[in-house]
């Protein structure tokens, strides 16, 4: 077997709306069209795409809330960390700066998905 490319990422989420804001507006992602019937949105990121999947009942991972890196989460890599760490903090999300000292920080999304964004 060889894999050549990450596809995409699935994230669960309760409620699309909220999911949208924060993949949308909040991360500034690009939304594309989608076929598929079951309620849920794709968001491009370069040649990978995060599939935002709507469930009632989200599965509950451990989270290590004193070091989200070490938890599971999808990772971003972004231009300007200060910039958008100071994004985040205006749309009221809580962050915590990597606990290594690399230029990365963590965030959650509104169903406590964790976001990684790395300069």
């Amino acid at each position: 077997m060889e894999i050549t490319q990450c596809l995409h990422a699935a994230i669960i989420v309760s409620e699309l709306e909220r999911a949208e804001h924060f993949y949308g507006i909040v991360l500034g992602l690009s939304k594309v069209e989608r076929v598929l019937k079951f309620p849920g949105a794709w968001y491009q990121v370069g040649d990978f795409q995060i599939h935002l999947i709507v469930a009632s009942d989200i599965p509950s991972a451990q989270i290590n809330s004193e070091k989200l890196g070490r938890s599971g989460h999808i990772a971003f890599s972004v231009t300007n960390l200060e910039a958008a760490k100071e994004g985040l903090i205006a749309h009221g999300c809580s962050i915590q700066m990597s606990a290594s000292g690399r230029a990365a920080l963590f965030t959650q999304d509104p169903d406590g998905n964790i976001i990684e964004l790395s300069e």
